[in-house]
């Protein structure tokens, strides 16, 4: 009989264009080679323009889903991403412990790319309070990151400190992505409590960035689920990432999706 592929769980929200959300997780768990599981949060009608709807899934129907996968195809790593509500944070926090998913990547998603709002505005203190104290690595992006310390965030010495800012609030470490501040180079850090890791990439000029925080999320998850150590997972999700925003198809007439079929780096080799 085969080898059994590491399982991993996505709990987020669906995008009905296919470019984020579940659909951007399963792809991508799938991608490197683990086997995917979801429990969705919202009904989202969506496509690279923007978010027009956004129906939460009811709590009790959410517990079900992950008590439902934890019981037969339990998870070695696990993922978050839109919630929605308060009381969806809640259930969610509560599920980590019941069904013991970990190591538990925390995306904080609180704004999709076109600008609309996927959190509510009072479930952000329950996103820092109940989840990145749960969280193995948490991965916000500059805006997000601003939300959950109470810092503006404006330079790459910003993102550390950030990140130092999320280990002190519970976060076992911080990945905080800096995309959104200006320059002619993006930077991002990984804070653990072992020190600081910066990657520098060339900034391109692309819309194709719809599903990016989501794919990242997904790829460490998955990196996760086979066992690889932390910075190393972290590593081949942002090589990843950055592959499939060069190779991105023309699709849509806003943001973009990214190319989820780009290669995954060999964990065999230097990834870079």
């Amino acid at each position: 009989m085969p080898t059994p592929p590491p399982v991993a769980l996505t709990i987020a929200g669906s995008d009905s264009g296919g470019g984020a959300g579940i659909q951007a997780d399963l792809k991508t768990f799938h991608a490197f080679g683990v086997f995917g599981t979801s429990a969705l949060t919202a009904v989202t009608a969506q496509n690279t323009l923007g978010v027009r709807a956004v129906h939460p899934v009811p709590e009790d129907v959410v517990w079900t889903q992950i008590e439902a996968i934890a019981e037969d195809l339990p998870p070695t790593a696990t993922k978050s991403g839109m919630l929605a509500t308060r009381r969806l944070v809640e259930t969610v926090a509560r599920a980590i412990d019941a069904f013991h998913l970990q190591p538990y990547v925390l995306d904080p998603v609180m704004v999709a790319t076109s600008g609309d709002r996927l959190l509510d505005e009072d479930a952000e203190s329950a996103v820092r309070d109940l989840l990145v104290p749960r969280a193995a690595v948490v991965t916000p992006n500059a805006h997000e990151a601003a939300l959950l310390t109470g810092h503006a965030l404006a330079s790459p010495g910003d993102l550390v400190r950030a990140g130092e800012r999320l280990l002190a609030l519970g976060a076992r470490a911080a990945l905080v992505k800096g995309g959104h501040l200006d320059g002619p180079e993006l930077v991002d850090a990984l804070v653990t409590p072992e020190g600081v890791r910066l990657w520098r990439w060339p900034r391109r000029t692309t819309r194709n960035t719809h599903g990016t925080g989501c794919t990242l999320s997904a790829a460490i998850a998955a990196g996760l689920a086979q066992g690889r150590p932390l910075i190393e997972a972290v590593d081949a999700a942002l090589v990843f990432v950055h592959r499939a925003l060069e190779a991105a198809p023309p699709l849509g007439h806003g943001h973009g999706p990214l190319n989820h079929w780009a290669p995954v780096p060999d964990p065999a080799v230097s990834a870079r």
